[in-house]
């Protein structure tokens, strides 16, 4: 079961906005943490600046509790406090593989499948908010992610971002997802890629090996061409660099030739991931153009797999459950929807690979499932390898 990032509970105490490092008694007097960026678990120290699960007994005093959903919130966690407001929001969870900074809902393209539509909002409050969170994250986080909408928009905020990351979690490796676009200013692609070039992983989409189709897909003209030499520019500077491929009606069929292309013409791309549908967003209401059931472009999918593996390129296919998928795909499978997204149908019940499955979007009801997902049992999965 999905767990959210956000529960409502009785919240005193706060000014403005908070952001907060929960802590267990003990490990606050020993992280070395400012006591006013602490909340203690189920604890009430004067020293530290309130409590999380325990009532207050002072006026004044900071503390959440009576929280909906307990679960929700456990040390190691930092949340954001609003002053007037009762919700707790997690903007970092300890032990989860898809932590992520949300950096600006403002983006440059529209995709179709967009599952977080742009807003053309003033949302540079979220760079400070940001730059108080970061130094609250756990220092042996392996990797870090960073969405929006499009990242580069933020221009030298987001090189602040980075920078401070660096400085603040020099262990962990940020991934960011961007449309690269704007990487085609070299100015721009100089001061960004080269504030960390080997610590970051830039995730860039890339819909077609023709202009028309990407475009299409982003509507948005001339983008094909920017992101190709974005990614050049990457590439000359020596960032890492992951393609992303979002599987739908108008992007399977070409998926051969899309693989042909990548390996001719960006042979520096280290990871590729081909990904199934998240219905959201814009997903839903382009679901007429977008919507095809997995099984039916297997074919061209594992061409792509096998051309790209066969090369020596990294490649994983996600969000796609192993049922629908021959034995000789599963291996390129991942568990990769976030937890806080992630669930299983009622016809997963029974699956021997339950475990290792990626499972569907908490958001994607039976409209939204294939009409092959099943139980697989495991000898079953053992004959289709052999």
């Amino acid at each position: 079961m999905s767990l959210p990032l956000h529960t409502h509970g009785q919240v005193q105490g706060v000014r403005d906005v908070g952001i907060f490092k929960v802590l267990t008694p003990e490990e606050a007097m020993t992280c070395g943490l400012p006591p006013q960026d602490v909340l203690l678990w189920n604890a009430e120290d004067d020293r530290y600046a309130g409590s999380v699960g325990s009532p207050q007994r002072e006026t004044g005093r900071l503390s959440v509790s009576a929280l909906r959903m307990p679960e929700v919130v456990q040390p190691g966690d930092v949340i954001r406090l609003r002053e007037g407001s009762g919700q707790i929001s997690v903007l970092f969870r300890r032990g989860s593989q898809a932590n992520t900074l949300f950096v600006t809902e403002r983006c440059n393209s529209r995709c179709l499948m967009c599952s977080q539509p742009p807003r053309d909002d003033d949302d540079s409050w979220r760079v400070d908010e940001l730059l108080r969170l970061i130094p609250l994250i756990d220092k042996g986080e392996i990797q870090l992610g960073m969405s929006g909408g499009e990242p580069t928009l933020l221009g030298q905020d987001l090189r602040r971002l980075i920078v401070t990351c660096r400085m603040e979690l020099p262990d962990t490796t940020l991934h960011i997802l961007t449309n690269g676009r704007l990487f085609s200013d070299r100015a721009l692609a100089d001061a960004l890629v080269g504030a960390a070039p080997e610590d970051v992983i830039w995730a860039v989409p890339l819909y077609g090996d023709v202009a028309a189709a990407h475009d299409a897909v982003v509507d948005a003209e001339n983008a094909f061409v920017e992101t190709l030499q974005g990614l050049h520019e990457i590439g000359r500077l020596k960032g890492r660099v992951e393609l992303r491929v979002v599987l739908h009606r108008m992007t399977v069929d070409r998926l051969p030739e899309l693989a042909s292309f990548i390996y001719r013409r960006l042979p520096f791309v280290e990871h590729i991931a081909l990904m199934g549908l998240e219905p959201m967003g814009f997903t839903k209401q382009n679901r007429d153009r977008l919507w095809i059931d997995p099984v039916d472009y297997i074919q061209p999918l594992g061409d792509a797999v096998f051309h790209l593996a066969n090369r020596g390129m990294a490649v994983s296919i996600y969000n796609l459950p192993l049922c629908i998928l021959p034995g000789p795909l599963r291996p390129f499978a991942r568990q990769s929807i976030s937890d806080w997204k992630n669930t299983f149908a009622p016809e997963c019940t029974g699956c021997d690979l339950i475990s290792h499955c990626s499972g569907f979007f908490a958001s994607a009801g039976p409209a939204w499932r294939s009409r092959a997902v099943s139980p697989v049992k495991l000898q079953e999965a053992l004959h289709e390898m052999a």
